[in-house]
């Protein structure tokens, strides 16, 4: 029987092509069209005790000015800031004493010293380089935003119909796409706690270690550190490893050993309240959380934190109701 013989089968293969164009299209933007549903489970509630009083347009407006006063501000404030402390970093080291004694060092015969100095400079250059070009990135960050708040905005006014729009296409019961539904909500809850909970314990862990060992602006790198803390393995390390390799090469040994040791107890917070968090409100394995979110992290940036445990969840869920409805029946 030949292919595409039928008015059904080519317009089938005209819809398969146009679907392959548009998700090709908007892939760069996926970030923005996914964290739409996650920021709706973190809204709704608020929405839903603003609709008791005022219009639920109004509300919805009111919830996405906060949206945008939360996540915006502090993190285009964090953004310049980074950036300032990269540029004066590199300024630094590169007037430093550290770099003209690294070109006087010999190894028996060889001057291996300005082969070092020039590599040196060159890698704070580039470090300085790629912290200003981190804002070349911002065009695409801001589209997914807009992406994300419209469909947050349009989802809290109908959210009935847009899960009536998409419920026919999910191929199971309505009681286990229900339970998908409750799925989703208590994964992406439980993940913002977790993830939350043990941001803010790490960066204030360790921004009060750079208060007391002398650091400059203990505050902002408090920030930072729990920012980095939500990626997976490395995390706070990023920003307290540096930092006491510093104390250390600036002969401040005690301070050096004790912000290590904040450190490394700080690390532990992620490992031991996160699954805490994740297993009573969703029964998450731990597993499933942290190869989820450095799976995630690698697709969708740090949204993928969120989506990457909640799409791993959302597959062994999946399985599970396919053997009952299929292979079991």
């Amino acid at each position: 029987m030949p292919l595409f013989d039928t008015g059904k089968q080519r317009a089938a293969l005209a819809i398969l092509l146009l679907a392959l164009g548009l998700a090709i299209a908007i892939a760069p933007y996926s970030t923005g069209l996914l964290g739409a549903p996650v920021l709706y489970v973190l809204f709704a509630p608020l929405h839903r005790l603003l609709a008791r009083r005022l219009p639920a347009s109004v509300a919805a407006a009111l919830v996405i000015l906060l949206a945008f006063l939360l996540i915006i501000l502090p993190g285009t404030w964090l953004i310049g800031m980074l950036v300032d402390q990269a540029q004066n970093v590199v300024k630094s080291l590169v007037s430093s004493p550290l770099l003209a004694r690294l070109s006087l060092l010999r190894v028996g015969r060889l001057e291996v010293g300005p082969q070092l100095a020039a590599l040196g400079k060159e890698l704070l250059g580039w470090v300085g380089g790629s912290a200003i070009g981190f804002i070349g990135t911002a065009t695409r960050f801001a589209l997914n935003l807009i992406f994300s708040f419209f469909g947050l905005y349009y989802l809290l006014l109908n959210p009935a119909g847009a899960w009536a729009a998409i419920q026919p296409y999910i191929p199971f019961s309505r009681e286990n796409v229900e339970q998908l539904r409750e799925r989703f909500r208590s994964v992406t809850v439980a993940t913002v706690i977790g993830t939350g909970a043990t941001a803010v314990i790490q960066g204030v862990m360790v921004g009060s270690t750079f208060a007391v060992t002398g650091l400059g602006d203990p505050v902002f790198w408090g920030v930072v550190t729990g920012v980095v803390a939500i990626l997976p393995v490395v995390g706070s390390g990023l920003v307290w490893v540096p930092a006491a390799i510093s104390l250390a090469i600036g002969g401040n040994t005690v301070g050096a050993i004790g912000l290590t040791v904040v450190g490394l107890l700080a690390g532990q917070v992620h490992t031991v309240i996160g699954p805490m968090v994740t297993r009573r409100y969703a029964q998450i394995h731990p597993m499933i959380t942290l190869v989820g979110a450095i799976a995630g992290v690698s697709y969708f940036g740090l949204l993928g934190l969120l989506l990457g445990p909640l799409a791993l969840s959302y597959f062994f869920e999946l399985i599970r109701m396919y053997r009952d409805e299929y292979l079991t029946a």
